[in-house]
């Protein structure tokens, strides 16, 4: 095997492997202060909405704010049941495939 390959690999395993195991290990047993462990709480929704929002909004890498988007049309349906869920994982899915699966169904 190639050593350049195999320093590589060891390279991008530490690249990976430091970040997750460095701030485990300094907080471990230690309480965070409330401030920082609210704006930590954000940090999965955040990201989440960073990886939705383009597939909502972007059609061909153009803002469509329109009824000619239907991904952007679904949201709506999909996030009212998150609401009234309170985030359920599974509820969320079925409304937001479901109502895709409906529109392009009437549409043709």
């Amino acid at each position: 095997m190639n050593t350049d390959i195999l320093l590589c690999i060891f390279g991008m395993c530490l690249a990976t492997l430091v970040p997750r195991v460095v701030p485990v290990t300094l907080l471990a047993g230690r309480e965070l202060p409330p401030l920082l462990a609210r704006w930590l709480s954000f940090v999965p929704v955040s990201v989440l909405a960073a990886l939705v929002m383009p597939d909502l909004v972007l059609v061909g890498g153009n803002l469509e704010l329109s009824f000619d988007n239907l991904f952007f049309i679904a949201s709506f349906p999909t996030l009212t049941v998150c609401w009234y869920k309170k985030g359920s994982l599974f509820s969320t899915l079925a409304v937001g495939m479901g109502t895709i699966a409906l529109i392009r169904y009437w549409m043709g």
